[in-house]
């Protein structure tokens, strides 16, 4: 029996004219992956998560409704922390560059950034208040604000992986080339 939707030799019968969802440039996307110290955080809160709503279904099957509740409200927020946990970083579009933080988000439109670039200054280990010489990314922006570095070599995202920030440096760099006032 013939697989004709499997095979190679046959023609593709999508549009050749419909962009690709990586195309859309006016969709907020991180230009880089978030760091293994991230994804191990968040994975250890989601696990942690399920064995509260665990409980939580313990606790409604043999005590009262309202802790049971009270331990399933405790679960959703441990789980709402780890997806805020994975959905920080820096995000651009054509519309601006976006710093996500876990309690805060800046915004700033290309026609506010006057320069990203990269320095070499102290930062902070894991976010922690311990400082170690690194690199950091930086946003100039028009209007007078101390913005933290939009990232650094020792953040969740990039301890360990020089590469991978020295990459997403010059992935952000060149959206704002691109974007950013001439």
């Amino acid at each position: 029996m013939p697989l004709p939707f499997l095979t190679a030799d046959r023609v593709f019968e999508a549009a050749d004219d419909v962009p690709l969802p990586y195309d859309d440039r006016d969709r907020w996307r991180r230009p880089y992956r978030p760091g293994p110290w991230r994804v191990a955080v968040a994975a250890l809160a989601l696990l942690l998560a399920s064995f509260v709503l665990f409980a939580a279904v313990i606790i409604a099957a043999t005590a009262e409704l309202t802790s049971a509740g009270i331990v399933f409200a405790l679960a959703l927020l441990v789980i709402a922390a780890a997806l805020r946990l994975l959905r920080m970083g820096v995000w651009v579009s054509a519309r601006g560059l976006r710093h996500v933080g876990f309690l805060t988000t800046r915004t700033a439109p290309w026609a506010q950034v006057v320069s990203v670039r990269t320095v070499q200054q102290p930062v902070r280990w894991l976010g922690l208040p311990r400082t170690v010489q690194g690199q950091a990314l930086l946003l100039g922006r028009r209007e007078a604000g101390g913005m933290p570095p939009l990232m650094t070599t020792h953040n969740a995202d990039f301890l360990g992986r020089a590469v991978a920030f020295d990459r997403a440096a010059d992935s952000v760099e060149a959206w704002a080339e691109e974007y950013g006032p001439r």
